[in-house]
């Protein structure tokens, strides 16, 4: 008995850790790929670049801070494509990375805690068929 419960001790607390790790990181892949699909959608519905810009990075942070991620953490990423932005036929590409910390490492053992960087891409097109905003 002694034996078996040192076994499963020694067996299931790194398994514990591994899996509460994956879920971690799935949380944060799955955080900056809807954060950058949000801010994209807000970036092809403003009326002006500049105006654009803000909603994107706005959009983004609340989806952020929805899937308890730290912003300070984090960096978006707009680059238009296809020619200006909000002109007919271009599209505006987001990328928002974020660090994924791994759960129950202390601040005690020194340096940065261990993290997993993610990253999301998402390209939304503005239409070929819609006014020119640029």
């Amino acid at each position: 008995m002694v034996e078996t419960t040192w076994l499963a001790l020694l067996l299931l607390v790194p398994l514990l850790y591994v899996v509460l790790s994956v879920f971690e990181v799935q949380r944060s892949a799955y955080g900056v790929s809807a954060a950058g699909r949000a801010a994209g959608r807000a970036y092809v519905q403003a009326p002006s670049p500049p105006v654009a810009e803000r909603r994107a990075r706005r959009a983004a942070q609340l989806v952020l801070e929805d899937h308890r991620i730290e912003t300070g953490m984090t960096d978006v990423r707009l680059r238009c494509t296809g020619g200006p932005c909000l002109s007919p036929g271009s599209s505006i590409v987001v990328t928002v990375t974020a660090r994924a910390q791994l759960p129950f490492i202390p601040d005690a053992l020194g340096g940065a805690r261990p993290a997993v960087r993610v990253d999301g891409t998402h390209t939304e097109p503005y239409g070929r068929f819609r006014e020119d905003r640029s």
